[in-house]
This record gives C-alpha cells, structure tokens and sequence, in this order.
C-alpha cells in the first residue's frame, strides 16, 4: 500500500474557445505557442515557437540538441504529413569505444548489456547527431507564415529571464544531482556551487533562476542567421568542439550532412474513422497494428470495460513483441526516467499539429554545451552495444525513436495528440484513441479517464482507480500491478492534445503535470 491520500482529487477544465489552441507541458511554452497564433500565426509558427520556448523551460525534457517527429493535418488539404527529425550515430564513432562489461545490465532506460563505465548514456561519447533545429526548418519552410526569426523570440525572452526554480524543478534537478555534478558546465548551470541542487525551503517561496543567458545568445544568433546556421555555420562550429572536448567524435561533417526531412504517414481505419500516425523510426506503425488488432477483439458499448481493457492489454502485448523482432528496440524497466515532451496545437483554421521531442533520458548525457547553454542528447543509448542485433550500434546510423504524434478523426472531431514517457507513449495513445473513437468521450473525459500501461515488460500497471472487475481480469491475463497517477514519478505516459468540434477548439494535457497547461489564442 502507498503513502498517498485516497480522497485528493485533481482535475484540468477544458474550455472550448473559437480560436487557437496550445497545449504543452509547461504552460509558459504554450503561451508562447498561442501569443503566435494571436499575431496571425499557423499552427506550425505556433509549434515552432513551443518547440524553442519549452527547450528554455523544461531544459532536461528537450531542446536543440535533441530529435523527434511533427505530424501536421492540413485543413485545406484534408491530409496529414510527417516530418522525421530523428538523431544519428556520428560517422566517425568507433565501436571500441563502447567496451561491454558483462557484470551487468545498463543503469538507464533499455535493459542492454552494460557498457563500461555507461559511456553509451552519460558523457560526450553518448551523444547522438541533433535533429529538433532541422525539423523545424524543414516545417516553417513548408508551412510557416511568420519570419523565422519572430518565431524565436519568445524562448530568447524566457532565456534571458531565467527558467524560474520552483518545487518541481528543485525535485527533477535533485533527482539528478549525482550526475550533473560530474560535468563542470551541467554542475554550473543547475546546482549551487557545482555540487548541491537549488531547492527551497520547506515554506519558502523560491524567486531563484536558472542562468540562461549563453543559452539566449546561441538563440539570437539562430533567430538571425536562420536553423542551418546551427548545422553549418558558428554554432555548429562552437558545439562541435564542445562536444569534442568531453570525449564525443561527432564532427562538422556530421552536422554539415544533417537532413530532416518529411516521411510517408500511416492512415488506418478504426471504428469508422482514420488514424494519423507517423511511419519510419517510430512508434506509429506499432500503433497502427494494435488498433487492427483492437477493432476485431471487441465490440465497445457504454463505458471501457473489464473486456476492452484486456483486449488493449493483449494487443500492446502482441504489438511489442513484433517490435521487439523486427524494429531492433527492446523492452525497458517500467520505471525508468525519459527525456522526452509533448505538445499539441489546433489554429483556427483548422490546422493542427502534434510534437513530440526529446533528449531520450532526462538531462540527455548530462552534459552542457558551454558555448550555446544548451544541454546534449544521449541518443547513442538507442542502439543495442552488442554487435550482430537489429539494433547494434554502428556508425552513422538512426536511431529508433518511441514517439508516436497521431492525428485521429472520427463522425466530425478531430485531434492532434500524443505523449512522452519512452516506451510508455504508444500505449498511452491506444488508449486515448479508444476513448476517443470507441467511447466518444469529450477530450476532458479521455485525459482523466485511468489508463494502463503495457509496454513490453512482461507487466501490465493498471491505474488504481479502475473498477476491480478490470484489475481482476488484467490480473488473471498477465502479470499486473496497481499504480497511483502522481507528479513524480510517472507510472504512466504523459500526453497533451487538441481537439476541434465543428469551429469549437480545446485542449488538455495530463492531469498530474504540476507545468502542463493548454493556453488560448483569444484569452
């Protein structure tokens, strides 16, 4: 039995509105997203402008350094793209450098045989080729409307204030103290005097800041000289160093060579609506065939029950262990902590567009890039350190990625949604779709509905909170434990979406995100 309280409620209205809508997990990134549609941005100048704000804000989630994927619905078109802004092993790598140790398994996110001194998921050596900067290049040069540059102010203005040290950030730095302590530039940027996290008092109100002003520079200087200055230019040139200097072998070529680009979308049919999911080096086709599966193992009628339940269980099941054949990712620890946001916009037009972006483990390779402010991916951990696996380590290859941005419609609504929380993602979103496509549930009901996770470790968590027939079923069918939604940890993903309703916009994000918010156009 756990500590926590059995009567506390926690609740996010959704309120519908005519214009815009941003939701993300930090509510000053969504702000930011929707003062650019104010302005007479699209959706994709709204999501650029998140995608830099809440690299400012929740720093150890994503940034420039980081990768992911964009799903973008066109009103206009009636059709939906995917831009593909994955990282890559560097060129040069050498597999030396990744001596195993046999002794054990790896201490983060994927259950590898460990590699000596975890030189694959801390350090310079663990860092992978960044694709966030180029991903949103290829986006706003597509579908942008406003200058690139004006898309940049609102994270240069949060980084020249200072990300603020409340409670939360006290908590996630602390977490990670031990790490960040062990790179000088990581120790300067978050903790006191190299070596202790900021935290408050127990009834202090907290005024104290994050110093972001290099990381506002390198900001400017992009907003200036445009994105392919951060794989071609000074920036690239001072990160390349950077990185060189703390042990990585990533060179200017790397950078130099970098593409993002768009990559065909899934379009499934489900309960007499599509789904939008990503293709590539995601989770979306993963998706994609657990709700083939879904569709023919039950027939939904009222509310989710003990049945649908434990069809959406056997299915992730049946899912992931095709993923882990023939995909090259496997199973990781159900708690483990990722790096990874989701942020979701609707204009109101109708456009819409789903973000997910990442570091992979929270604070990447902990290691700060003293030239730019900005923290560095451990994208390497992707890869498999064995040789002769599906997804061995090698030189200039892409790395595998879980997130999975998806675009549903169905009998007249549509929504862009999604999640972070590694391997916890894909599940998350089955189970928001069924919500939404099999139950009809408003966007409010589906974002505070319980949930369960399976994601390929042999254990289904169930939220506490369902009926005991579900827990009872989810029991006999597999190895299941109970779980409580919390702020800290995550037994379950951690999405945010948007929904459109004839000309009527809302959004959500989880429940229990203490930053998470969705913020308007018109408020």
């Amino acid at each position: 039995m756990n500590n926590f309280s059995t009567t506390q409620m926690v609740r996010k209205e959704v309120i519908p509105t005519a214009g815009g809508v941003v939701a993300a997990q930090h509510k000053l990134a969504a702000i930011a997203g929707a003062e650019v549609l104010r302005a007479g941005g699209d959706a994709v100048d709204a999501a650029i402008a998140t995608s830099f704000a809440i690299g400012v804000v929740e720093p150890w989630m994503s940034g420039p350094l980081g990768g992911g994927m964009m799903m973008v619905w066109r009103a206009n078109e009636g059709q939906a793209h995917t831009v593909q802004f994955g990282m890559r092993a560097p060129s040069g790598l050498r597999l030396e450098d990744y001596p195993l140790d046999p002794s054990g398994k790896a201490s983060d996110l994927f259950p590898w045989t460990k590699v000596k001194d975890d030189c694959n998921i801390f350090g310079g050596t663990a860092v992978a080729v960044p694709g966030t900067v180029d991903g949103m290049s290829v986006a706003h040069a597509h579908f942008g409307r406003m200058p690139w540059r004006e898309l940049l102010q609102p994270g240069i203005a949060l980084a020249r204030k200072g990300m603020l040290i409340d409670w939360y950030a006290s908590l996630i730095i602390a977490s990670a103290t031990r790490q960040l302590s062990r790179d000088p530039d990581a120790a300067d940027l978050f903790l006191i005097d190299g070596k202790w996290p900021n935290v408050s008092g127990w009834t202090t109100l907290s005024q104290a800041r994050l110093n972001q002003e290099r990381m506002a520079d390198t900001l400017d200087r992009l907003a200036q000289a445009g994105g392919r200055d951060f794989y071609d230019g000074d920036v690239a040139a001072a990160m390349v160093k950077d990185l060189n200097a703390k042990g990585s072998r990533i060179e200017r070529d790397d950078f130099a060579r970098y593409r993002a680009g768009f990559i065909p979308t899934i379009s499934s049919t489900y309960r007499g609506g599509t789904v939008h999911a990503p293709g590539g080096l995601s989770a979306g086709p993963d998706l994609a065939y657990t709700l083939s599966l879904m569709e023919n193992g039950f027939s939904p009628g009222g509310e989710p029950d003990a049945k649908s339940y434990s069809v959406l269980a056997d299915s992730l099941t049946k899912a992931y262990r095709r993923r882990f054949a023939n995909a090259g990712d496997t199973a990781h620890p159900a708690n483990a902590p990722t790096s990874t946001t989701h942020f979701s916009v609707v204009d109101r037009h109708g456009n819409m567009v789903a973000v997910t972006q990442t570091l992979l483990s929270i604070f990447g390779s902990h290691i700060v890039s003293p030239s730019t402010g900005f923290l560095a991916n451990n994208g390497i951990m992707w890869f498999d350190p064995e040789p002769g696996k599906v997804n061995s380590l090698m030189p200039g290859k892409q790395c595998l990625m879980n997130v999975c941005p998806t675009i549903g419609e169905k009998n007249g609504r549509r929504f862009a949604i999604g999640a972070s929380g590694g391997r916890k993602i894909m599940p998350a979103v089955a189970n928001l779709l069924s919500f939404l496509m099999d139950y009809d549930m408003s966007l409010e009901d589906a974002f505070h509905h319980p949930r369960i996770d399976n994601s390929g470790a042999g254990l289904v968590v169930a939220d506490e909170n369902l009926p005991v027939d579900v827990l009872e079923e989810l029991a006999r069918q597999c190895p299941m434990q109970t779980a409580k939604r919390s702020v800290f940890p995550y037994a379950f993903a951690v999405p945010a979406g948007v929904m459109r309703e004839g000309v009527s916009n809302s959004g959500c994000t989880e429940i229990m995100t203490p930053w998470g918010d969705a913020a308007h156009e018109m408020s």
